[in-house]
């Protein structure tokens, strides 16, 4: 009866193909756990009936009422009491927020519309965001709905948020109240003044690829009110 050798090779290759399944799966199971620990961390930060708004147990939140939403022309600057504004009177054309990213400063008086409409402006210092630091705060807004980011000279603090009547402001981008505030508030139908209204530019009104520039410069003695 002739000697019929074990296929060693056949047998090497199976057991590889098995052990790369096996890291395969595991890393998809590592991931997917990641997913759900991150889904289950941001639960108590998304609104809901019985949850209205989250933002108000997140540390260092402001909160300021702004009973006037009245409109002004492009001609126009808004008195705002703080900076950056966070409610008040605004352009009467919004900044598109659909996770927009912004490379330049952007006039106030329209991104203050945006937060009308319930998006989370995220604005940062250039001098103390950029590089790595900045690619991961455009990660928290990129394709986002009612999102939008973009640098804001003169900032006291690295990162500041807003939404229509609250604001955190916070020393890096590594600041895990950042993604809380976005979650709590973004499109928050509880707290936006217009919830449900579009994030997308009117056309003709607000260019995205060449948005209305901020202006640095205090408003002159003709600005319209805060309060209209």
């Amino acid at each position: 009866m002739a000697y019929k050798p074990k296929p060693w090779g056949t047998i090497a290759a199976a057991v590889a193909i098995l052990a790369l399944a096996g890291v395969v799966f595991g890393y998809a199971m590592v991931k997917l756990s990641a997913k759900n620990d991150r889904v289950e961390a941001l639960a108590a930060w998304t609104p809901s009936e019985d949850n209205r708004d989250p933002s108000t147990k997140i540390a260092g939140v402001v909160t300021k009422d702004y009973p006037s939403r009245d409109h002004i022309k492009a001609t126009q600057r808004v008195a705002y009491d703080l900076n950056p504004a966070f409610g008040g009177a605004h352009d009467g054309a919004w900044a598109e927020c659909r996770g927009t990213v912004y490379s330049t400063p952007v006039r106030t008086e329209n991104l203050v519309h945006s937060l009308e409409h319930g998006a989370v402006w995220v604005a940062y210092n250039p001098d103390d965001v950029y590089g790595d630091a900045l690619d991961l705060l455009k990660q928290q807004v990129s394709g986002r709905q009612y999102t939008l980011l973009s640098p804001h000279p003169g900032l006291e603090e690295a990162v500041s948020l807003q939404a229509w009547g609250r604001q955190l402001k916070v020393g890096g981008v590594g600041d895990a109240r950042i993604e809380q505030f976005i979650q709590a508030l973004a499109g928050n139908r509880y707290t936006a003044p217009e919830p449900g209204a579009t994030c997308q530019a009117a056309p003709g009104q607000f260019d995205v690829d060449n948005p209305p520039a901020f202006d640095p410069a205090p408003p002159g003695p003709d600005a319209v009110p805060v309060n209209g």
